[in-house]
């Protein structure tokens, strides 16, 4: 990892989380005193979504090399990003996504179920990753697991963030809720359909995916240098996102990629693909917007 892309200071981040939950967990405290979350303005307009054939064939090329095999190439994994102009209203959206500091205050406020997961209902989701790997990321009360404070909140149902959005919306006085397909995807790339957050070509010191980094989540915002033209953070590894576009009657569309991909076409903003609504999965979790 080069110094300009080192991520910030671990202490630092944890010592923010501690500030943020004690503030927001402060007794007696009004809904009208409710910090809101950091968040960034789209500007209303038009913005290139989806990908073309160049695109698609150079996140092809990335992953044969990372892999060295043809998968995601012969299951034209990318062949369903039609690109095109798609005109947006302005909107704010959440810089990084939804933290385990600040999904434990919304736990602590409405007895919400910590997120979890048992083996049988875990195979039960036929995942290449062995119920071993989840059990890092699993919450034994309403507190995150130690050290994990500032890291993406994981093994959250679309139910889950559903939920998460009604609360927030009441606590700050003002409506949040997942974003659109469209909505998460120009916050991502900009208005110009940059390949990446950052640009076209992939870098692998600008975000946590399998290709430089731990195999695991970190804190969010790590990266300050793959930020998006807006200053969207994480937008491409660390976690995929609930999206509230459908992809069915039970799934919804999620974007960015994770620290579990390498390659890493599935990491751009124009790829997608649809997760059943119920799964708590390790790989996914949460931003939201509002209007």
């Amino acid at each position: 990892m080069n110094k300009q892309a080192r991520p910030r200071s671990v202490k630092s981040a944890a010592l923010f989380c501690l500030a943020w939950v004690s503030l927001f967990a402060a007794p007696g405290m009004a809904d009208d005193a409710f910090p809101p979350p950091g968040s960034i303005e789209i500007p209303a307009g038009p913005f290139i979504m989806g990908s073309d054939a160049a695109e698609r064939e150079a996140a092809y090329r990335l992953d044969e090399a990372a892999y060295g095999h043809s998968v995601t190439r012969q299951r034209g994994w990318y062949d369903h990003e039609p690109q095109r102009t798609v005109e947006l209203d302005a909107f704010r959206i959440m810089e990084t996504p939804v933290t385990n500091a600040q999904y434990a205050v919304f736990l602590k406020e409405t007895g919400h179920t910590p997120p979890s997961v048992g083996r049988e209902e875990w195979d039960g989701y036929g995942l290449i990753h062995p119920y071993e790997r989840a059990q890092p990321y699993i919450w034994q009360s309403a507190a995150p697991p130690a050290g994990r404070e500032n890291h993406p909140v994981v093994m959250v149902s679309y139910q889950d963030a559903i939920a998460y959005a009604s609360w927030l919306s009441g606590k700050a006085g003002k409506a949040w809720r997942l974003p659109t397909e469209a909505e998460w995807e120009k916050a991502a790339r900009g208005p110009d359909g940059n390949y990446f957050p950052w640009g076209n070509t992939f870098n692998a010191a600008l975000l946590n995916s399998h290709d430089a980094g731990p195999f695991a989540t970190i804190p969010v915002g790590s990266f300050p240098d793959g930020a998006s033209p807006y200053g969207l953070l994480d937008a491409a590894g660390q976690v995929f996102e609930w999206t509230a576009t459908p992809a069915g009657d039970t799934r919804h569309i999620v974007k960015g990629g994770s620290w579990d991909d390498k390659g890493c076409g599935v990491c751009r903003p124009a790829a997608r693909h649809s997760r059943s609504d119920t799964i708590k999965h390790i790989l996914v979790g949460f931003r939201l917007v509002s209007d």
